[in-house]
């Protein structure tokens, strides 16, 4: 189970601490991308993004930015940003804080980001605490539903649709998302390049 426009409840509860949104009073939507880079795919995400003038930000799994340095290159060279989303896509809930902790600054070692998504949305209270204190926690308002099997790429595109200015979308930069990728984000794109949105990058000076 999982929401496609977050709860608002959520980002009351917890809007000191992470970042679901980010208002502004432009026509701006924040794509983000979680779990690359892919080989398989990351290269065709990228060609889509510069066909539409779009910028994203890309939550990378620390052992895919070891194992596929070329590929963080390739999506810095084309203006894209990088925050980190765990060093194995560990889940917070079932992680003591000084293990998480652990891990995500392993990445972190491979690459100097202040931004962080936790891999599932699962995160503890404490983890927070510590993680607030380097990094920019970033959530979502949107999520896209490509990673769900079951889910049709009329039904993800639909779910991608709801995204307003100001809102952080999420899609995958997986092999489970690769058809979803390819069928609806070059469509997604297109109708809000049309409406006069821009995509840009999530930025926080440290």
């Amino acid at each position: 189970m999982y929401f496609v426009k977050t709860p608002i409840i959520f980002t009351k509860l917890f809007n000191k601490s992470l970042i679901w949104k980010i208002p502004n009073d432009e026509k701006k939507i924040y794509l983000t991308f979680d779990d690359g880079p892919t080989p398989e795919l990351t290269v065709d995400i990228l060609k889509y993004l510069t066909k539409y003038k779009a910028k994203a930000t890309f939550f990378c799994v620390g052992d895919n930015i070891r194992k596929h340095p070329e590929l963080i290159k390739e999506i810095q060279n084309n203006g894209h940003k990088i925050g980190h989303h765990t060093y194995n896509h560990i889940s917070g809930w079932n992680t003591s804080t000084k293990a998480y902790i652990e891990n995500v600054n392993n990445g972190h070692k491979l690459l100097d980001s202040n931004l962080f998504r936790p891999a599932y949305g699962r995160i503890t209270l404490s983890q927070i605490k510590k993680l607030r204190l380097d990094y920019k926690i970033i959530m979502w308002s949107v999520l896209s539903g490509d990673f769900d099997i079951n889910l049709s790429e009329e039904k993800c595109l639909k779910n991608a649709l709801k995204a307003k200015t100001g809102d952080i979308v999420v899609f995958h930069d997986n092999i489970k998302s690769t058809q979803k990728i390819h069928e609806v984000l070059p469509r997604f794109l297109a109708h809000y390049t049309k409406l006069g949105y821009q995509f840009s990058v999530i930025e926080f000076k440290n």
